[in-house]
């Protein structure tokens, strides 16, 4: 009897979160405070990043729509923690920006202090996928924000945005290299670090096979 192929396994495995992703998509609610939260009776993974990294861009990527979460290019906009519910399985979460929030002080506390709640109190969030600008790297806003997901003991992956934009090309491998090197030793950090890119749509299908299996919604590739 022959050994089971890896590349066969990791391709069914994409092809079930492409079959997962292509299901309805749609915007659910945003709040503006934490007891506007929908009940958790749903697997949640949520996706944080400095303003401006592109989550917006991103989630429209990975459901296959333009107009599901609305981008801009004016940093701080996303002030709510939006919800979008897939397939009516599972729910993808847009938490505040944080960073260059052209807001007053005490607003941008509020609206950061409102994603570290949802990060403390979630009990069905799966995991949070951090972005970070492929191009800037780890900054140390970023570092504030590792900080907090290990003290909420929330799993959460790194997710490189805009990998494209990277001159040369070939310098992917080693940003990729140097964050996940970054992060090796924090304890909630999940160890596999992804280049994306929302125009090119590079590396979606592997972001979207992992939010699929943190979710339980997609069995692990078979070894």
């Amino acid at each position: 009897m022959s050994a089971p192929d890896p590349d066969a396994g990791q391709a069914e495995a994409l092809e079930a979160a492409r079959v997962l992703f292509a299901r309805e998509a749609r915007f659910v609610m945003g709040c503006a405070k934490i007891e506007q939260l929908p009940a958790p009776d749903l697997p949640e993974v949520a996706f944080a990043g400095r303003s401006n990294v592109g989550k917006s861009s991103l989630i429209n990527a990975v459901v296959g729509r333009h107009g599901l979460a609305r981008a801009s290019t004016e940093p701080g906009r996303t002030r709510e923690i939006n919800f979008f519910l897939l397939d009516e399985r599972l729910r993808l979460v847009d938490l505040p920006g944080y960073g260059f929030a052209k807001v007053s002080r005490s607003t941008a506390r509020d609206f950061q202090n409102l994603g570290r709640a949802y990060l403390r109190g979630r009990v069905n969030l799966a995991r949070v996928y951090l972005l970070i600008d492929a191009r800037h790297g780890l900054k140390p806003p970023d570092a504030e924000a590792l900080d907090a997901l290990d003290q909420a003991a929330v799993s959460y992956q790194i997710v490189l945005t805009k990998a494209d934009k990277l001159r040369p090309a070939s310098s992917v491998s080693e940003v990729l290299a140097a964050t996940a090197a970054a992060v090796g030793k924090r304890p909630a950090a999940f160890p596999e670090v992804l280049a994306t890119s929302s125009s090119s749509g590079a590396g979606i299908p592997e972001l979207r096979l992992a939010i699929g299996q943190a979710a339980g919604l997609i069995a692990p590739a078979q070894t």
